[in-house]
């Protein structure tokens, strides 16, 4: 994997800082997400890191769940270009799929039939509401009796907790002002800016515009009452909170054995 010639290390590195200035618990809540999987799954687990980005879960899957085999997928061509280049196949077990989560038949664009476990993380919050209710039905389907979803994400308290909301919120700027004040800090934006410079990127930027225009005309609904209620309508068994720090939460859904 990495290797001190490999130069798309280095943007993998400043990914991981940027994230850490929105998300301060980011290993926490993947060392949370990673010990359910290694607790709830069979060895030879089939998982697929959705919204994988340039796959920070993934990376820190492989030697948390040694046997398993992973699929990556996401629509950025972009992060899927990074991922592809710093952890690549990993002997094998890595594969990676541009999908299109809003499209019906996402799931046919699978190289299996079913799965153990569907995770993902910062990533679910982009989905309207009726995209979201949609795949967490496709899930439901696509995960083997016993299977897990794990999503962690922001998610926000209901309208009904205005008090609640605001120390998120307050909480939230007070974290990102910190870290900006860090030197050399970088936000998500500037991040992008940076790699949009480098050479070679123009193709892949336009693409990336292109595929993900649609989030401009649609809003996007993430509470964390929806996202349960939408888990348990799709028909998993179990839904709970698993971790959270405020707004920040890992909400696990166990399908039934059947």
């Amino acid at each position: 994997m990495k290797t001190d010639d490999n130069p798309w290390w280095a943007w993998r590195q400043r990914w991981d800082q940027q994230q850490e200035v929105y998300l301060p618990y980011r290993e926490q809540r993947f060392d949370v997400m990673l010990d359910v999987a290694a607790q709830s799954l069979p060895a030879d687990a089939v998982v697929v890191d959705l919204c994988c980005g340039l796959g920070s879960l993934t990376e820190r899957a492989l030697p948390r769940l040694p046997t398993a085999r992973l699929i990556a997928v996401d629509l950025d061509p972009v992060l899927l270009r990074l991922g592809r280049e710093t952890i690549g196949d990993a002997d094998g077990r890595v594969q990676w799929l541009q999908a299109d989560l809003t499209a019906a038949d996402w799931t046919t664009r699978l190289p299996v039939e079913r799965v153990d476990a569907v995770l993902s993380t910062t990533a679910l919050h982009y989905l309207p509401a009726e995209d979201l209710v949609r795949l967490y039905r496709q899930l439901h389907q696509l995960i083997n009796p016993g299977g897990i979803v794990l999503n962690g994400d922001h998610m926000a308290y209901p309208a009904r907790l205005p008090t609640f909301r605001a120390l998120a919120e307050t909480t939230g700027s007070r974290w990102y002002d910190q870290a900006m004040a860090a030197p050399g800090a970088e936000n998500f934006g500037d991040w992008w800016r940076a790699v949009a410079d480098q050479p070679g990127m123009a193709e892949l930027m336009a693409e990336r515009e292109q595929l993900f225009a649609w989030r401009a005309r649609r809003e996007a609904s993430a509470e964390y009452l929806l996202q349960r209620a939408a888990l348990e309508e799709a028909g998993f068994r179990e839904v709970d909170t698993v971790w959270q720090h405020l707004d920040n939460r890992v909400l696990l859904a166990r399908r039934g054995n059947d």
